[in-house]
């Protein structure tokens, strides 16, 4: 079922969140439609896409209490545990102004200020996540973010999954929406009568909340336009295939889209995967999810040696990638692109995803070239500070006039020019 091919014929996935045509109009329509309306089209679009009716989106008291009876002890002390490792974790990103003086008398600093309000989008749909709660909550409490908005899509009861609800009071958020998908996005974005507007939205989704993040970006800041969740495995004839096998199940479980690929300079560990995929595929729930998955986005990737394969690694700048090689951390200055790295046999993903106390948001589809996983510094922003001296503009005056006036911006440089000329002026 799974594809063995050789690393010059493999090819890299780039801009699934594009969407097809019919769904970047169906998105365009929504927004629209939400900021004109407000609650009452969250309302019909809540009724249309998750079958329940609501009057108040807000998640009340009583809702809170009955998911802590609900949540079994053991979930729960689970998630605080993580919750402590994820804020031990994302702690140690946390920056500081700072300023600097010349001798001269010029100051120049940065400041730098939490967000005031921000929105995190968790997913429901297929699967609840509380640890997306954990993973989005917690760097912009470090960070300062004073009002933390949750959106999450509702059952057809009309309620939030109890382990969301417990996850949000362990990560302190007391609002929460019962609003999923595009709308959700625009409610966020425009404001309704019951959902104040934020600043910035961070979190997954699926494509229709990946496109509508993607439509509002320059109104409100986002994290990241996030395709589907993918693993790359680079592992040598050491690994055992059951885990690598499990590992790339992990990920395809998530989405008939995910992508799940094994890199090897080993066929027979890659067809020892495949055998061994067929045999875990067979005892999983989710098994058409990720069949799906594994048939038209996974794939084994032969290469000649580890050298070839970090390449194509590289290449393909993976949201997760696991190294289950001899002595990983030996090679880990081979990785220039990726989210995410896993080193060694007992560094399963899911140990990230969960618990270990890093990010689980992570860049995907290749933006890894670029971009980063979420942190406390997605919630924060810098503003820059100049106190120049009258030495210093003395100095240098003439020096700015003369690049404004390459440039053409003349009363650029007379904004300087005047103030050269008041020193003339007084014989400074």
């Amino acid at each position: 079922m799974i594809r063995l091919v050789e690393a010059a014929r493999f090819e890299t996935r780039r801009s699934l969140e594009s969407g097809t045509q019919a769904q970047q109009d169906a998105v365009r329509t929504i927004l629209a439609r939400v900021k004109a309306e407000g609650d009452a089209a969250v309302r019909a679009y809540t009724e249309a896409f998750d079958r329940v009716t609501l009057q108040d989106f807000r998640v009340c008291e009583e809702e809170y209490a009955e998911a802590e009876r609900l949540v079994p002890s053991e979930v729960a002390a689970a998630l605080r545990e993580a919750a402590e490792n994820i804020r031990d974790y994302h702690r140690r990103q946390l920056r500081q102004s700072w300023f600097t003086t010349k001798e001269s008398g010029t100051l120049l600093g940065q400041i730098i200020r939490p967000l005031k309000r921000v929105g995190l989008y968790v997913p429901g749909g297929t699967a609840a996540y509380p640890s997306s709660v954990l993973m989005n909550a917690i760097p912009a409490q470090i960070a300062g973010v004073k009002e933390i908005v949750i959106t999450t899509p509702p059952g057809k009861d009309g309620r939030i999954n109890p382990a969301i609800l417990v996850a949000a009071r362990i990560a302190g958020v007391h609002e929460i929406y019962k609003v999923g998908g595009a709308q959700a996005i625009a409610a966020l974005t425009y404001g309704t009568e019951q959902i104040a507007p934020v600043d910035k939205i961070v979190g997954p989704g699926n494509i229709y909340v990946a496109l509508a993040k993607r439509e509002v970006f320059g109104l409100v800041d986002i994290d990241m336009v996030a395709g589907p969740s993918e693993v790359v495995v680079l592992a040598d004839e050491t690994a055992d295939p059951r885990y690598v096998a499990a590992d790339l199940l992990s990920q395809a479980e998530h989405d008939p889209l995910s992508s799940a690929v094994l890199v090897t300079p080993s066929r027979s560990l890659g067809e020892a995967v495949a055998a061994e995929l067929e045999k875990q595929l067979a005892e999983l729930p989710r098994r058409e999810i990720a069949e799906a998955s594994i048939r038209n986005h996974g794939a084994i990737c032969l290469v000649k040696d580890l050298e070839e394969g970090f390449e194509v690694v590289n290449r393909l700048a993976p949201e997760h990638l696991e190294l289950l090689i001899r002595e990983p951390i030996e090679h880990l200055g081979k990785v220039a692109n990726a989210g995410a790295i896993f080193l060694g046999p007992y560094s399963s993903e899911p140990v990230g995803d969960y618990f270990a106390g890093t990010n689980h948001v992570i860049p995907t589809n290749g933006t890894a070239r670029f971009s980063s996983p979420l942190s406390v510094d997605d919630f924060v922003k810098k503003s820059s500070v100049v106190s120049y001296s009258k030495q210093d503009l003395q100095a240098n005056g003439a020096k700015i006039i003369a690049l404004a006036e390459q440039e053409g911006l003349t009363a650029h440089a007379r904004a300087i020019q005047v103030r050269l000329d008041d020193f003339a002026k007084r014989g400074e």
